[in-house]
């Protein structure tokens, strides 16, 4: 009898155990998990969901399950683990990364196939730290090359950035780490980045500053967006309805969370009202800068509450900003099949090389300087601050604690070990800059530098050589490659322009080799027989060198923006409203940024958009179209030969870009609408095919507020680079 009363128990109690919270089931569908999450919340801990708990973190609801999240900076390498409350690193003895190339070395593969190798590898180290929120990729238009912030973005081309991003996102999202592609939007310049209003037209917005949004949104399916500190339609765009209510989430269906970068916010009525979900950085410090309990007082903390509980806020629209926070979480910590992920592996290392081996770029190669033959080369010397320097520190939030990085040098001399001796001579130097993220960093210290000296020693030790290896460039200290601040000027700093030219007069068989993340300035270009752009790439940075300065990889890499010869070639320049007047900007070159503006104004460039060489050569066939016009909903396919001409395997990047021949509104002369990269061994051909639709030939109209491709004729134009076109085809639109 006693054992029948217990099962019967048993039965009765079944029910109660079967009603699993929805939220709770993996198995049911997101959207009920939300709601049924949602409809168990306090307003109070809704409105804590909004805002930040600390520097990096915001909170979940504990009563519920439901975790915190924590973000990390990106897009590079999954930054050291801060105090609290504070940017110092919390000496942490397990958070060294592995530093993966900068997205301009990304950018300049032109392989998408990088792109998720690169994804995959940092999803992989985020989510081994247990951050679900990955503060990258950034895709704002490289529009100046002095922009301290370009070296974190893929280019000056809409298309190319939206190809790139789309798989980069895809393959971190996969290891249930949310991408936060930033900056939205028109975040191009450092200077008066926090309050200078961008004026620009709806069109040039449309087609060049947001297609790689767009495309991070619909296509690549990102779990969240930053906003940029800068403002647009007198607007922050931290909470600007035109971007985020209008256009992401309205017109493009994001529905994901909308954060703010760190202290981008301004305002509690257009926080709630224009798009906002998450607000981080606001009064960073609640030790001792502003209020004592910051993180109440913070635009959507206790003010919002306040306004909720008097009824002059409506609750609907609170809910739907939980709601987008509550997918990310969902998708990301709650994720049932969530994996765990590897952080600092020898495999993310070997990929992070292998990117890095792909995005090198050679610029000039006169006389076959390069690659450097062993069994003729016994005397090499390596002059430059930079092939010592530490590029994975500074530079501002992408700056990382890493495992560990190869610099220039130590790479070249693993590379050429005991086949020849190799030299180092400084030849110049930076002043000292702190290293950011140690808790006992030291303020910069002020150094006499003697650059005569320097230079003097290097250029009799370069009479010396059998070859020169000069690594220079920019760096990450204030005033180069970093945030916060443009660079001053287009040239090197630190007096190497005279360095370059003394070095290449002493011996003529000297290569130049820039780490940058942006366009320099060459006087000497006529001079220097062979120069290579490397950027900053990161934990193998030193080996992906020498693997190409040695030959043992083909350099494939091209130029993901223009290096122009003089400042005032490049379009924000060259009307002379940059960096603005403090309050606004006018971007009065309009669709005419970076390749487009050369060739409206048919100037020529030091280096074209999608140049780059290889120690092979590359012959193009004849282009053929299978028709000759094409109607709506219809498709073109274009086929040409290329064939490898050279001694040894390389790979090309096939260039398609399209003319409208006759326009109602201006166009450029071409724009980038299709790339490919072949791998071809020596004497193999192989056939290129680009299928082009309606979409590579619309523009938008600002007039009517919408995308159109109006009938006529058209150029397919294929090329190597925007300024080396093979053969053009042209056909029309019906």
């Amino acid at each position: 009898m006693k054992r029948l009363f217990i099962l019967l128990l048993c039965a009765a109690a079944l029910p109660l155990f079967a009603q699993t919270p929805v939220y709770l089931n993996p198995a049911a569908a997101l959207e009920d998990r939300v709601e049924d999450a949602l409809q168990r919340m306090t307003l109070e801990e809704k409105v804590a969901m909004l805002h930040a708990q600390s520097k990096f973190s915001s909170p979940g609801v504990p009563r519920l399950g439901i975790p915190e999240n924590w973000t990390s900076d990106g897009p590079h390498g999954v930054r050291v683990e801060v105090m609290w409350d504070e940017w110092y690193g919390a000496n942490w003895t397990n958070d060294s990364c592995i530093a993966f190339p900068a997205l301009t070395a990304l950018a300049a593969s032109w392989n998408p196939e990088m792109a998720v190798l690169y994804g995959k590898s940092i999803g992989e180290e985020a989510r081994y730290r247990n951050k679900n929120v990955l503060l990258g990729p950034g895709v704002n238009i490289y529009r100046t090359p002095l922009n301290g912030r370009n070296f974190e973005y893929m280019g000056e081309d809409p298309f190319l950035a939206a190809q790139m991003v789309v798989p980069y996102i895809q393959e971190v999202q996969k290891n249930g780490v949310a991408a936060c592609v930033k900056h939205f939007a028109l975040n191009n310049q450092e200077v008066d980045r926090d309050h200078i209003n961008v004026q620009v037209s709806d069109r040039a917005l449309h087609e060049i500053y947001l297609p790689a949004f767009k495309a991070a949104v619909q296509q690549g399916g990102a779990w969240a967006i930053m906003g940029a500190y800068n403002q647009y339609r007198n607007q922050h765009c931290c909470h600007n309805r035109y971007l985020l209510n209008d256009i992401l989430k309205r017109d493009w269906g994001f529905d994901g969370a909308v954060i703010s970068d760190w202290g981008g916010v301004h305002n509690t009525g257009q926080a709630i009202a224009n798009g906002l979900d998450m607000e981080f950085g606001t009064w960073t410090n609640g030790m001792d800068w502003g209020k004592s309990d910051a993180y109440s007082h913070y635009y959507l903390a206790q003010p919002y509450l306040q306004l909720l509980k008097s009824g002059q806020a409506d609750e609907a629209v609170l809910n739907d900003k939980v709601r987008r926070i509550l997918r990310l979480v969902f998708r990301t910590t709650m994720a049932p099949s969530r994996p765990y992920g590897s952080f600092g592996t020898q495999e993310h290392a070997g990929a992070g090389r292998r990117i890095a081996e792909e995005g090198i770029v050679l610029l000039q190669n006169n006389r076959n300087v390069l690659p450097v033959d062993l069994s003729k080369t016994k005397n090499i010397l390596v002059a430059g601050e930079n092939a010592v320097k530490r590029m994975t520190v500074g530079g501002g939030s992408s700056s990382l604690k890493a495992k560990y990085e190869v610099s220039p040098l130590a790479g070249i001399r693993a590379r050429a070990g005991n086949a020849a001796r190799v030299t180092y001579v400084k030849g110049y130097e930076s002043p000292a800059e702190r290293e950011q993220d140690v808790q006992d960093a030291k303020n910069p210290q002020t150094k006499n530098i003697d650059a005569k000296a320097l230079r003097d020693e290097a250029v009799n030790a370069a009479k010396q050589a059998d070859v020169v290896l000069f690594i220079g460039g920019l760096n990450k200290n204030a005033g180069q490659d970093c945030e916060g601040a443009d660079r001053a000027g287009l040239e090197l700093p630190y007096e190497q322009d005279l360095l370059i030219a003394e070095l290449v007069k002493a011996n003529p068989n000297t290569a130049v080799i820039i780490l940058s993340g942006n366009a320099v300035a060459m006087p000497w270009v006529a001079q220097a027989p062979a120069i290579v752009e490397a950027w900053y790439n990161g934990t193998e940075a030193g080996n992906a060198l020498a693997a190409v300065l040695f030959g043992d990889v083909n350099p494939s890499g091209k130029l993901p923006f223009t290096f122009p010869v003089r400042l005032q070639d490049n379009s924000a320049h060259a009307a002379g409203e940059y960096p603005g007047d403090g309050r606004d900007v006018i971007y009065r070159d309009d669709i005419f940024a970076g390749y487009r503006w050369l060739d409206k104004e048919k100037i020529k460039p030091l280096f074209a958009f999608g140049h780059g060489l290889s120690y092979t050569t590359f012959q193009y066939g004849k282009a053929a179209a299978d028709k000759s016009s094409i109607a709506a909903g219809e498709t073109l396919t274009i086929t040409l030969p290329v064939k490898n001409t050279g001694a040894r395997a390389g790979a090309e990047v096939v260039q398609l870009y399209i003319s409208d021949k006759k326009s109602s509104l201006p166009r450029p002369p071409k724009e980038l609408k299709g790339f490919k990269k072949i791998r071809l061994n020596a004497g193999e051909e192989q056939t290129v095919t680009f299928t082009i639709d309606r979409t590579a030939l619309h523009f938008y109209d600002d007039a009517k507020g919408a995308w159109t491709a109006e009938p006529g004729e058209f150029e397919a134009h294929i090329g190597s680079s925007s300024a080396d076109i093979r053969d053009t085809v042209t056909f029309y639109l019906k």
